[in-house]
């Protein structure tokens, strides 16, 4: 009895090590005209650096009726990786990569469009931009529809070094949105 407790410990140990985060969160940034669709995904960390660039995806073909803004958004880190929560599941395509020289990103802002009611075409986050702590300004590829928001605080202590999007699933047949939302964690 004991050696199938020790086993199934284990087992749940080690298939749930992943979900641990590897860095420690001082303060998350978040923004408040994230769209309300979705859910959100897992939580994704530079190994040991700190986010310096971002690339958005974005739809390849809008066609004429059910639009689309942003489909996901990744970061790439001082460390050389790459970190990415949930991404939607339009087809679409990477954008080159746009970094802080020699900086790190500091705060972010949306561009979102609001709910369209039931007749509209909502297609929530369609941009993104950042401030670096230099003090240089990057902003995304992603259309100019919407409008954007408030800046999100800064980390007070230590940089940003991770990331959490809020996806809609595709749904058929109906209006879907894609990227809605999205936080940032700082960490030293």
């Amino acid at each position: 009895m004991h050696l199938f407790i020790t086993s199934v410990l284990s087992l749940l140990f080690s298939c749930c090590l992943w979900e641990l985060e590897t860095r420690i969160v001082i303060s998350t940034l978040s923004v408040s005209n994230g769209g309300k669709w979705g859910d959100w995904g897992k939580k994704d960390f530079c190994l040991e650096g700190f986010i310096e660039g971002f690339a958005l995806k974005l739809p390849k073909d809008q066609g004429t009726r059910d639009k689309v803004g942003a489909i996901g958004i990744r970061g790439f880190c001082s460390d050389s990786t790459i970190v990415n929560s949930s991404v939607g599941t339009h087809d679409g395509l990477w954008t080159q990569e746009l970094s802080c020289w020699y900086d790190n990103l500091k705060a972010f802002s949306l561009r979102v469009t609001e709910p369209q009611g039931i007749t509209g075409d909502d297609t929530a986050v369609n941009n993104i931009k950042f401030k670096c702590s230099g003090g240089m300004e990057l902003e995304g590829e992603g259309p100019a529809w919407g409008k954007y928001g408030e800046w999100s605080g800064t980390c007070i202590t230590g940089e940003i070094c991770g990331i959490q999007t809020k996806v809609e699933k595709a749904k058929f047949l109906t209006d879907r949105t894609e990227l809605n939302d999205v936080k940032f964690f700082c960490c030293k």
